[in-house]
This record gives C-alpha cells, sequence and structure tokens, in this order.
C-alpha cells in the first residue's frame, strides 16, 4: 500500500513546493519510488493557482530540482483523509492545520524527523541565502523520513 504525504506552508510556493521537489527526488535515491507518494498544499489561499516563486524555482533549479510542473493549491478538509502523513514547515501553519483538522491524520513539523522542534524559515521577504537555507533544511529532513520509511519497509 502506498504511503500519501503532504508537504505543508503558508502560501504554497516557497517552502511546501521545495518539500514536495526534493522529497521527490529523495524517494527515488532511495529506492522509494511507488511506494510513497508526495503533493503541497499551503494553509492560505493567497497563491491558489500560481506556480512557485520564481526565487524557489531557480534555487531549487540550481540544486537539480524541478518544481515547474507544481501549481499552488490551499489544504482541504479531505486532504486528512487522503493523507497518511502531514508535514507542515512551521509553528504557525502546524497550529493552522491542527485548526482545521476535524478528523484523519494528525499534522507533524516537517523538521521532527530531525529530532527538533525548529521551523523551515519562510525565505519570501528575505534575500537569496534564504532559500538556500531552505533547501538544506528540506533536504535533511527528506532524507532522514525516506530512511525511515525504508526500515519500517524492511528494505534496511
Amino acid at each position: 500500500m502506498q504511503k500519501k504525504v503532504l508537504m505543508v506552508c503558508m502560501g504554497n510556493i516557497c517552502r511546501s513546493p521545495t518539500a514536495e521537489g526534493v522529497m521527490r527526488a529523495a524517494l527515488s535515491r532511495h529506492g522509494l519510488d511507488g511506494l510513497v507518494a508526495v503533493d503541497s498544499a499551503g494553509t492560505h489561499a493567497y497563491h491558489v493557482g500560481e506556480a512557485p516563486d520564481p526565487r524557489t524555482v531557480q534555487a531549487a533549479r540550481r540544486r537539480g530540482y524541478d518544481l515547474s510542473a507544481q501549481r499552488a493549491r490551499q489544504v482541504e478538509a479531505a486532504d486528512f483523509d487522503r493523507f497518511d502523513l502531514i508535514l507542515a514547515a512551521d509553528k504557525a501553519n502546524l497550529a493552522a492545520l491542527r485548526r482545521i483538522s476535524q478528523k484523519g491524520v494528525t499534522p507533524q513539523l516537517l523538521l521532527s524527523i530531525l529530532g527538533t522542534e525548529a521551523e523551515v524559515p519562510d525565505p519570501y521577504y528575505g534575500g537569496a541565502d534564504g532559500f538556500e537555507r531552505v533547501l538544506d533544511l528540506v533536504e535533511q529532513a527528506c532524507d532522514a523520513w525516506c530512511r525511515q520509511w525504508r526500515q519500517q519497509a524492511g528494505l534496511d
């Protein structure tokens, strides 16, 4: 049975599309293609239908991730039934997810797999280094999630 994972930030144009793209690549590297599906969404409808922020796309492209097919969407109540794991970039979005979650999966912080309550900072109002920091954190977390899933699937 395929595991379904949803990456969430506020507008679904910076952190969560980055997390989706990085996770897709990590799943492939870890031999988990077909075992885990990933999507992304935002807690707010600010950018529904839009492509990821151009700075996000550029930073990701420099590291070999293609985000060009992604379009922003807002989290909906049905996501709590559709997904096995919902991962929030930060505590504000985690709280927003918990407010709309009436049943189903309990959201967690993306970086919780690293044994921390740290957040993926929003790079939207900062410089290029913020987008690189997001990639650094998301790459670490996605690799850690994949290692955990490989163990759970008995692949290690």
